[in-house]
């Protein structure tokens, strides 16, 4: 049964039979504790609750849930989770007991969990019913732009969300981002029931909340093995250990992220240049930092010459294969694109990304042990597949 959700009513579009306000009347914003009760009271009293996040990744070295955005029978709630002496503990106990429509979830879900534990009850993910769809474009942006007409002002998506005061233009923004999700929710849903995918969707969901709540993956020492770092030997290998742990040492110090104090491109330029024997200095000629990060020049020389001086059998050894998953033999390479053509062809029929249905690694391990379907894949991605020659139970 669909779940229609209730608006007011100017000024409205009507799509698809949902009564559509294209902006929220306003919202209450919550930055101190006797200001929480109206957002507990709404919760206890409704099943479904839209939400979203706003977080910090883009301005410090270690992210920051900044604010939670809530839309609970019509009304926007906007809670400050960086104000001081804000306790949330009741919040997080009534909202684990709730549906939530979200977009885009899987950060979110991590984040939430990190922050304090937090696991959804159920979820309906608008950006994964979007690619079940196989929609183009599946970022809320284009969706709501596409549907509803509704422009979100890209200054937004980069905005420093731990800056305090929020300013109005940012918190309206957060306000719009949950706004329209339960109506593109229903117009998603929609679509499902009609392709007869809704089971497909409800899997994923559940999925991704698996998924979440095991957070983010923790540091390993083998982090600085960046991009194409695989082609470097010797002193390239030495020499991006040394800046990228020197990349670390300073975004974390001066609290901003990594990224800011130089690119991935750059700390490989730097690695291939000392591993065909550049100096020191001509490397060093071609580095520039930007006017915030130039003062950092004279460590990142210290480290270089640190990692030129370094013998690259002193280095964390990359781990090894594991026993356990050898190489595919020659029979099974040829399954694996037997596989894979099989199911491209699905993915063409049902106009989805063929990788939905299952992603290289899946495929590789297919064709390993064609009898592990169940166990590699969702069901209904197994039962797609298993109807592929190649992986019927006649094969």
């Amino acid at each position: 049964m669909l779940m229609i959700s209730r608006f007011l009513p100017h000024p409205v579009r009507r799509l698809l039979g949902v009564n559509v306000a294209l902006r929220p009347p306003g919202f209450l914003l919550i930055d101190q504790q006797e200001l929480l009760a109206p957002l507990l009271k709404a919760l206890e009293q409704v099943d479904e609750v839209s939400l979203d996040t706003e977080a910090d990744n883009m301005y410090h070295y270690k992210v920051r849930v900044c604010l939670l955005q809530f839309l609970v029978d019509g009304e926007v709630f906007l809670v400050d989770v960086l104000a001081p002496g804000l306790r949330l503990e009741d919040l997080w106990r009534i909202l684990a007991k709730k549906h939530l429509v979200m977009h885009g979830s899987d950060f979110d879900v991590r984040l939430l969990h990190d922050l304090c534990g937090f696991r959804p009850h159920s979820l309906f993910d608008t950006m994964l019913a979007a690619q079940l769809l196989g929609r183009q474009r599946i970022g809320l942006a284009a969706l709501l732009e596409e549907h509803f007409g509704v422009e979100l002002d890209k200054d937004g998506q980069k905005a420093n969300w731990s800056r305090r005061p929020l300013t109005p233009k940012l918190l309206d923004y957060a306000a719009l981002d949950v706004w329209h999700l339960p109506s593109l929710r229903d117009l998603l849903m929609r679509e499902l029931v009609r392709l007869d995918r809704i089971e497909w969707l409800d899997q994923q969901c559940r999925a991704q909340i698996e998924a979440g709540t095991e957070g983010f993956a923790p540091a390993t020492e083998h982090d600085w093995r960046i991009g194409k770092s695989e082609r470097l030997r010797g002193l390239g290998l030495t020499v991006l250990h040394a800046i990228w742990h020197w990349r670390e040492l300073h975004a974390e110090r001066i609290d901003t992220p990594p990224f800011k104090v130089c690119g991935n491109s750059l700390l490989l330029q730097i690695s291939e240049a000392a591993e065909v024997g550049d100096s020191e200095a001509s490397i060093l000629e071609r580095v520039h930092l930007g006017k915030r990060h130039d003062r950092l020049i004279g460590s990142l020389a210290a480290a270089l010459r640190a990692g030129l001086a370094r013998d690259p059998l002193t280095l964390p050894r990359r781990p090894g294969r594991d026993p356990s998953r050898p190489s595919l033999t020659q029979s099974e390479v040829a399954l694996l694109d037997k596989i894979k053509e099989e199911r491209d062809q699905i993915a063409v029929k049902l106009e989805i990304e063929p990788t939905l249905i299952a992603n290289r690694a899946q495929l590789a391990q297919l064709a390993r042990s064609p009898r592990a379907l169940d166990e590699l894949l969702l069901p209904w991605q197994a039962d797609l597949l298993r109807a592929a020659p190649s992986l019927s139970p006649a094969a």
